[in-house]
C-alpha cells in the first residue's frame, strides 16, 4: 500500500567506482487491475497473508554496506564521481536556459530539450574522456545522462535509492542512509552526501523543485516537510544530532480496491463489503499504527466514489491524488493542500501558514458531496466529525490508532486538545462515523518474509451512546483463531442499504462465516 506490498519488480545491481556509486535500477510497479463482475475467491498464492509462508527474497548483489548511491542504476562500473555529473549537469542547466531564456516552452518540452541537451552534452565529455582512459560503453553513457537530468530534475543523488524496486523509506542520518523495503531486510549506506552543507543544500533545491521554495531548512526554520516531483513525501530536520532525512516513497499511487485484494490487505468479502459502504455512502474512518497502508487504503475508497458526485480532498502534503482518476472517470474533485510557514512570527502566529483546520470552511463552501481529509493530527478532528454528521454522508479520513480497542479512546483525546467536553466528544463521534476499518502492520522481513498490511477490524459505530456514555460499537469482522485477518463475526445494521447498492448480499456474510482469505469458496451473486 504508500504503504502497501507491491508486485516484485526487477532489479539489476548497479556497482560503479569511487566514491559515490551503487545504486540497483527500478522495478516497474504492476499494471493497475480492472474489476469485473463480482468477488471471485482467490488462491493462497494471490493472496500472501501473515499465515501463508513466503520465500526468502535473492539476496541483493553489488551494494554493500560500503557502497554509496549514485545513479540511475547501471550495470558495470563507471570510473566517475558525483562532482562529475555536477559539471555536466551545470553545463546542461546553461545550455537549457540560452536555448529557452524566456521559458516559453512548457514543463514536459522543456524537461524532453533537457534529455537531448544531456545527451549530447555526455556524448561529448565522453568522447573527450576516452583520451585518457577506457571508453565508456553505451550504457554507460546512457546511465550518465540519466543522472544529469535527475540532478536537475528529480531527486539527484538520492534518486538511485529511490529507484530500487522495493523500496518504501530512505533515512539519512548525516552523511549514513538506511534503506527500508517492503520485502527485505534495512540495508545501509556509509556516504550519501559529502558534507552535511551538500545534504542541506539537496533538501532546499528538493523543496524547490516541488514548487515548496517556501520551505527552506534553516536555523530559522529547522524542520520541513514537502513532496519530491514523484510524490515521496520528503522530511528533514536541523534538531537532531546530524542533519536528517526521511523520504518516504509513494511507490502505489494509481492503484484500486481489487490490487489490495492480490496484495493480501484485503479478502474479496472484504472488498465488496467496503465498495458497497463507500456507494451506501457510509462515513469510514481508516485507522492503524505508523505505516500500516491507511493512506493505500484510503486512496483505493476514494477512486470507488461515484464520477457523479463532487468531492473535497484536504491534505498536509499531497498523498491521495484523487484528482488524478488515473484508469478511470472520478468525481469532480477539488485537492486541497496545506501550506507551511516561512518562519516568521508575528502576533505569536506563524506567518503564511495554512493548516487542514483554517482550509475546512471554504472547502465546504465548494458545496461538494464528501471530504476526505488524508489523516486527522490535531484540531481539524472537530470540523471533520462536523462535516460527517452535518450532511456529509460518505466522508472519509485516516488516524493513527496504535490498537483497535483504543479508536474511541484516541478520537476522544484529539476532541478534548481540540477544546470540547468528554461528554459532547462522545456524542459527535456517535453521530458522525459509520464505519472504523483498522489495519495490521506485521514486518517479518527478519525473518525472511516481506512486511505485511492487512485488514484485521471492522467496526460499526451506532448513534447512540451506551455505559458511560461512550458511542456504542459492535465488531462486524475480527480475527479468529489462529487467523489473524479480518473474518464475519455480526451482520451490520445498515445492511438493507447495502443490498441496495446492488454491489452487496447478506449471504456472503452467512453462508461464508470464515472470510475468504485464500479460500476456494462458492462466489454468491447480488440478488
Amino acid at each position: 500500500m504508500a504503504d502497501t506490498q507491491q508486485r516484485p519488480g526487477t532489479g539489476v545491481p548497479a556497482p560503479m567506482g569511487r566514491e559515490d556509486i551503487a545504486g540497483l535500477l527500478a522495478g516497474r510497479i504492476g499494471q493497475r487491475r480492472t474489476p469485473a463482475g463480482p468477488p471471485a475467491p482467490s488462491t493462497p498464492a494471490e493472496q500472501p497473508g501473515p499465515n501463508v509462508p513466503t520465500p526468502s527474497p535473492a539476496p541483493v548483489s553489488g551494494a554493500g554496506p560500503a557502497a554509496v548511491p549514485r545513479l540511475a542504476g547501471l550495470p558495470g562500473e563507471l570510473p566517475v564521481g558525483w562532482e562529475v555529473i555536477e559539471g555536466l549537469q551545470a553545463r546542461v542547466s546553461g545550455q537549457l536556459t540560452g536555448r529557452d531564456p524566456d521559458r516559453l516552452l512548457g514543463e514536459a518540452d522543456r524537461r524532453a530539450l533537457a534529455r537531448s541537451l544531456a545527451r549530447t552534452e555526455v556524448a561529448d565529455w565522453a568522447t573527450k574522456y576516452a583520451h585518457g582512459n577506457a571508453p565508456l560503453t553505451p550504457e554507460q553513457e546512457s546511465a550518465i545522462a540519466t543522472a544529469v537530468f535527475d540532478s536537475m530534475y528529480r531527486g539527484g543523488r538520492l534518486q538511485s535509492l529511490l529507484d530500487e524496486a522495493g523500496v518504501e523509506d530512505v533515512m539519512v542520518d548525516g552523511l549514513t542512509a538506511h534503506i527500508e523495503y517492503h520485502d527485505r531486510p534495512r540495508r545501509t549506506l556509509t556516504r550519501v552526501a559529502d558534507t552535511h552543507e551538500e545534504l542541506i543544500a539537496w533538501v532546499n533545491r528538493m523543496a524547490r523543485l516541488s514548487g515548496h521554495g517556501e520551505r527552506a531548512l534553516t536555523q530559522a526554520t529547522p524542520m520541513v516537510g514537502f513532496r519530491m516531483p514523484d510524490g515521496s513525501r520528503v522530511t528533514a530536520s536541523l534538531l537532531t544530532s546530524r542533519p536528517s532525512v526521511v523520504i518516504r516513497k509513494h511507490r502505489i499511487r494509481d492503484h484500486g480496491i481489487t490490487d489490495l485484494v492480490q496484495w493480501g490487505s484485503l479478502n474479496p468479502l472484504l472488498e465488496r463489503f467496503l465498495t458497497a459502504c463507500v456507494h451506501a455512502r457510509r462515513n469510514i474512518l481508516v485507522v492503524g499504527d505508523m505505516g500500516a497502508g491507511k493512506t493505500s487504503l484510503l486512496r483505493a475508497l476514494g477512486r470507488e466514489i461515484p464520477p457523479s458526485e463532487r468531492l473535497v480532498t484536504l491534505e498536509s502534503d499531497r498523498e491521495l491524488y484523487l484528482d488524478e482518476p488515473g484508469g478511470k472517470p472520478g468525481p469532480v474533485t477539488f485537492a486541497f493542500e496545506a501550506r507551511q510557514s516561512n518562519g516568521e512570527v508575528r502576533a505569536g502566529e506563524r506567518a503564511g501558514e495554512v493548516t487542514i483546520s483554517d482550509m475546512f470552511a471554504t472547502a465546504l463552501r465548494y458545496n461538494a458531496n464528501r471530504v476526505i481529509v488524508g489523516e486527522v493530527r490535531s484540531a481539524e478532528i472537530v470540523p471533520m466529525l462536523n462535516a460527517m454528521s452535518s450532511g456529509g454522508s460518505g466522508s472519509m479520513c485516516t488516524l493513527h490508532v496504535r490498537a483497535p480497542h483504543a479508536i474511541t479512546a484516541r478520537l476522544v483525546q484529539l476532541c478534548t486538545e481540540a477544546g470540547m467536553a468528554t461528554e459532547a466528544a462522545h456524542h459527535l463521534i456517535a453521530s458522525a462515523i459509520d464505519i472504523v476499518v483498522y489495519l495490521t502492520y506485521l514486518d517479518e522481513t527478519a525473518i525472511g518474509g516481506r512486511k505485511h498490511r492487512f485488514v484485521s477490524h471492522i467496526h460499526e459505530v451506532h448513534d447512540v451512546v451506551g455505559e458511560g456514555g461512550r458511542p456504542t460499537i459492535s465488531e462486524l469482522f475480527a480475527p479468529t483463531g489462529p487467523e489473524r485477518r479480518a473474518v464475519y463475526k455480526a451482520m451490520p445494521s445498515f445492511i438493507d442499504q447495502l443490498e441496495l447498492t446492488g454491489l452487496f448480499d447478506r449471504r456472503w456474510l452467512t453462508e461464508n462465516p470464515l472470510g475468504w482469505w485464500g479460500a476456494a469458496l462458492r462466489t454468491v451473486r447480488p440478488r
